[in-house]
């Protein structure tokens, strides 16, 4: 079973707001998800993200991968290195 770190979309049209959360790469966008570690909401100004580092920290060395906008968010909040 592969474990993804991904964006789950919610909010209303043209609103987006997004929950990070970790998953199984076979669900769906918006599917069932094993955790929820934080969420961005981009539409604020500036843009709010919070993440709790451990949990996205553990997620990680467990082997689950952020996929790529996940990834810069992560190097955004701190949680992973450059």
């Amino acid at each position: 079973m592969a474990v993804k770190i991904r964006l789950k979309r919610l909010g209303a049209k043209k609103a987006p707001f997004y929950r990070i959360v970790v998953a199984d790469s076979r669900t769906s966008r918006n599917g069932k998800s094993i955790a929820e570690i934080g969420y961005y909401d981009p539409t604020k100004e500036p843009a709010v993200l919070k993440v709790n580092g451990e949990e996205a920290s553990k997620w990680i060395s467990n082997g689950a991968q952020p996929s790529d906008t996940v990834k810069a968010l992560l190097k955004k909040a701190g949680v992973i290195a450059e």
